[in-house]
């Protein structure tokens, strides 16, 4: 996750050829039951257009996390409380 949100942060187009970026989505694949915030993640770092590729990372993030605690691979930190 922490690669997937330096990609968003980043903002920029990312290479076809991005192998960690690529292998974090890969990693992930398995834990997420709906595909299309990874499929999303991915077309969306790289879009041509600056804010929709911003827009896109923001919500197909969103809906990775979602997956994740739905599937039980993500806690919140605070729910460590």
């Amino acid at each position: 996750m922490q690669i997937l949100r330096s990609a968003m942060a980043a903002g920029a187009l990312v290479d076809e050829a991005d192998a960690p970026l690529r292998l974090a989505l890969r990693c992930l694949w398995p834990h997420c039951p709906e595909r299309w915030p990874l499929v999303q993640f991915w077309d969306g770092c790289r879009g041509g257009h600056d804010i929709g590729r911003s827009q896109s990372m923001t919500a197909s993030f969103n809906g990775i996390i979602r997956q994740l605690r739905r599937s039980g691979a993500w806690r919140d930190e605070s729910a460590n409380d």
